[in-house]
């Protein structure tokens, strides 16, 4: 049985912080929920923490992971069984972390495909305090770089909405060339994707992470430093304004 990810309704769900579920699975570290609001390492991103609590105490969910069924790591002895209730509240603070760290990336990445002769995202990560992403074929400058950072934060500025729906391979390759999306890298058996939108197609990605209402919520793109990855690929290093490290 799949988990229900609550947070994929919508944008608005990104922003839910506490949920009930049921557990369906359990062993020695962790249990599987029948729903669940945590996000499980996935796609560069990586997961939530928080707390599950249910009627025999509470402990730190400190790893998720899975893609069908989604595992909720509590730690040895936890005592949970099928069948039991649990209310689950996320760390918003690494959430919405994440949610601004993923949101500038998809940003970013547009602009460097349209500034910067089709380079592409060939790789991400997304943290509470730093980001990353690789770009090929591309060797940024510094004047480059600057340029980049710069248009982002403009971008920020106008403070353009963030949307999400759900299309076909067809309509999505309508609008964007496969490999601006990265379409090759989704499996041919997945018709219906979820996909998230900046304003009007200034990018436009099939994505299952966590992303804010508007781009002024990312705040200010800092540049932290760049690295040749070698065969044309530079990986870019970021982090935004009010993200601690």
């Amino acid at each position: 049985m799949a988990s229900e990810k609550l947070y994929m309704e919508s944008i608005d769900a990104c922003y839910l912080r506490g949920f009930s579920a049921t557990v369906i699975a359990a062993d020695e570290t962790s249990v599987t929920l029948d729903k669940t609001l945590f996000y499980p390492l996935g796609g560069g991103q990586n997961w939530d923490t928080g707390t599950l609590s249910w009627s025999g105490g509470e402990l730190n969910v400190t790893e998720v992971r899975g893609r069908s069924e989604v595992q909720h790591f509590i730690g040895e002895d936890h005592g949970l069984e099928i069948g039991e209730t649990v209310e689950g509240e996320i760390d918003w603070e690494r959430r919405h972390a994440h949610m601004r760290m993923h949101t500038a990336q998809h940003l970013v990445s547009g602009i460097v495909y349209e500034m910067y002769g089709g380079a592409r995202t060939v790789g991400n990560q997304i943290h509470a305090n730093r980001s990353r992403i690789d770009f090929n074929p591309v060797k940024f400058t510094d004047e480059m770089i600057e340029e980049l950072f710069h248009k982002a934060n403009e971008m920020v500025d106008t403070n353009m909405a963030v949307t999400d729906c759900i299309m076909t391979r067809a309509e999505i390759n309508a609008i964007m060339p496969p490999e601006r999306t990265n379409m090759d890298l989704l499996p041919i058996s997945v018709k219906q994707l979820r996909v998230i939108k900046i304003g009007d197609n200034v990018d436009l990605c099939p994505c299952a992470g966590t992303h804010i209402r508007a781009l002024g919520e990312i705040g200010d793109l800092e540049f932290i430093g760049r690295k040749n990855k070698g065969k044309g690929t530079t990986r870019v290093s970021y982090t935004l304004g009010g993200c601690e490290d």
